[in-house]
């Protein structure tokens, strides 16, 4: 098998690191990467904050409620950014009114998400480890004001990475036939949802139950229910304050 293709097939999210820093080189390269990712319509609408400053670290482990993240040996923010052209384009003469609308906030998002997952093949490549952080979007506003952001910017992704010091279990993926479809959408309306995912719980449940750390009693469907019943209040205002910074979403 291709090397590339095995290593990815081996994903596994990385929560503890060993206590050594990555070295400068490495950090180079995963960031030269990021920077050769493709980008929608080549405007590169996102930046990083690469966080050195253990006392930011320490307040975005509060955010995140992860304490592992003040540890991590490398810990980075990924913003969507039309700042920054918007201030290119004022430059030139252009009063950039239009560059905070919803398309250009979204075409932001996708270029987090594409670059954020180039730089995690980068680390992985390198024998270092990582974990995405959706969980700075527990308190935007907070991670706003933390790190200074102006305006047409959104902190919406954080990654941490560095030597693994844990070597967990393989997570179970669902079935690709339950993603995958060929000409439309895989199954029709009234597919029976409950008897297709019946082998993927399975499959979960002895996953948690066999695993070395917490260790529970848990299916694939019985997450999908607890998720929805624990959602986090400050998470509801997320569109409220990706307007607050400038964007201009279309919301009524």
């Amino acid at each position: 098998m291709n090397p590339s293709i095995e290593r990815q097939l081996e994903h596994r999210t990385i929560r503890f690191f060993k206590d050594e820093r990555v070295e400068t080189a490495q950090v180079e390269q995963i960031y030269e990467v990021m920077n050769r990712t493709a980008t929608s319509s080549g405007l590169q609408t996102y930046s990083v904050i690469r966080v050195t400053d253990q006392n930011i670290k320490d307040k975005i482990a509060e955010i995140c409620k992860q304490a592992y993240v003040a540890h991590a040996p490398e810990l980075c923010i990924l913003l969507v950014d039309q700042y920054r052209n918007t201030e290119i384009a004022r430059a030139k003469g252009d009063e950039a009114q239009h560059y905070g609308d919803m398309n250009n906030f979204f075409q932001g998002v996708a270029d987090v998400y594409l670059a954020a997952q180039n730089m995690t093949n980068a680390i992985e490549s390198l024998g270092l480890g990582a974990v995405y952080l959706g969980s700075v979007l527990n308190d935007a506003q907070a991670m706003i004001e933390l790190l200074q952001l102006p305006k047409f910017t959104f902190p919406l992704l954080g990654l941490a990475f560095g030597y693994p010091n844990d070597n967990p279990q393989l997570k179970p993926r669902m079935a690709l036939d339950l993603k995958v479809g060929n000409n439309g959408y895989p199954f029709a309306p009234n597919h029976d949802y409950g008897e297709a995912i019946v082998g993927y719980d399975q499959a979960m449940t002895h996953y948690y139950d066999t695993r070395e750390n917490n260790r529970r009693s848990d299916t694939f469907s019985d997450q999908i229910i607890a998720k929805q019943k624990n959602t986090l209040l400050k998470r509801q205002t997320i569109l409220k304050i990706v307007e607050s910074q400038g964007f201009d979403l279309g919301l009524e």
